[in-house]
């Protein structure tokens, strides 16, 4: 029980400790808020490039391509959207807020927050798996959030326009080219893998600590039971159903903590910015943020020491 307990803690504290130091970073006004916006822009289209290109680069295709949990994440994440969504529309009759809600269920911060834990409990390099997900789950969750905050806006949804803009995403990019390269057999000189595996090991700490640094907190008193039903879908009620299916079929050690990445991670960031961007509740959608991220400090605490109890990992 100790031993799980260690596990537990481990995988969590260097996740907060690093946003602490983002926190304190905007404390000490240290970054102003254009030069916070510019860093966090870099840490996007640079940072997360290389390392989507290094970890699927210098994978095992053969070892580490897993089609069942592919199909399982896929439709995972898309069921949670599509149920989500109905009983969202059955409960809140404001389609401002049903947008950034269903947002909020569905749509985790699965590459900051998710890939960290996996990190800190197996290692890096049991992260080709994880880093595998991404590209299939990001470009679901973004497609899924633009067809749902145009619809509740009554926008147009053209599915081109957001192909094109998912295929010009920094990670899929990153994750096109490893594997170009991965399947044609193009060696890289070390002399060049080198400051890529740097850049790929610094891309974790410097997006927690820009996530620690960007955090707001805003009135919540006008939207208090959307919130509370977010936060409890997000952080509680969608990881038991999705762990509980993913531990009923089978999944075990790194891919059932893959899936925990996915499904008990809090909102995503980037939910934020959309909701901003297309008429969604941006306020609600931006406490949705900082309110799941702060309690996931002890739920997912929770999901890593009961499964490390149950000696599924």
């Amino acid at each position: 029980m100790v031993s799980n307990l260690i596990v537990a803690v481990c995988a969590i504290i260097p996740l907060f400790f690093l946003m602490l130091i983002g926190v304190a970073v905007k404390k000490m006004k240290l970054l102003t808020e254009l030069e916070l916006a510019h860093v966090n822009r870099m840490v996007f289209k640079i940072f997360f490039f290389f390392m989507m290109f290094y970890n699927i680069y210098t994978t095992d295709i053969a070892e580490t391509f897993r089609p069942h949990l592919i199909l399982f994440g896929a439709l995972g994440v898309l069921a949670s959207a599509l149920i989500g969504g109905i009983i969202i529309c059955l409960l809140e009759k404001s389609n401002k807020r049903r947008g950034a809600m269903i947002q909020a269920i569905f749509r985790s911060n699965f590459v900051i927050m998710g890939i960290p834990i996996i990190s800190n409990i197996f290692g890096d390099d049991q992260l080709a798996i994880p880093t595998m997900m991404i590209a299939i789950i990001v470009p679901i969750y973004n497609i899924v959030s633009v067809f749902i905050l145009e619809t509740f806006r009554g926008g147009h949804f053209y599915l081109p326009g957001i192909l094109l803009g998912v295929l010009k995403n920094p990670m899929i990019l990153g994750a096109i080219l490893g594997f170009s390269m991965l399947l044609l057999g193009i060696p890289l000189p070390k002399v060049i893998l080198k400051p890529v595996s740097q850049l790929a090991a610094a891309t974790t700490p410097m997006a927690l600590i820009i996530l620690g640094a960007s955090f707001k907190a805003g009135s919540y008193h006008e939207h208090l039971p959307q919130l509370v039903g977010c936060v409890l879908g997000r952080l509680i009620i969608v990881p038991t159903i999705m762990l509980g299916l993913a531990i009923f079929v089978g999944f075990r050690g790194v891919e059932l903590v893959t899936l925990m990445a996915i499904f008990a991670t809090p909102c995503a960031v980037a939910g934020y910015a959309m909701a901003q961007q297309m008429g969604s509740d941006a306020d609600l959608a931006g406490n949705c943020v900082v309110y799941t991220t702060g309690l996931s400090c002890f739920t997912i605490f929770g999901w890593v020491f009961v499964l490390k109890t149950l000696g599924l990992f």
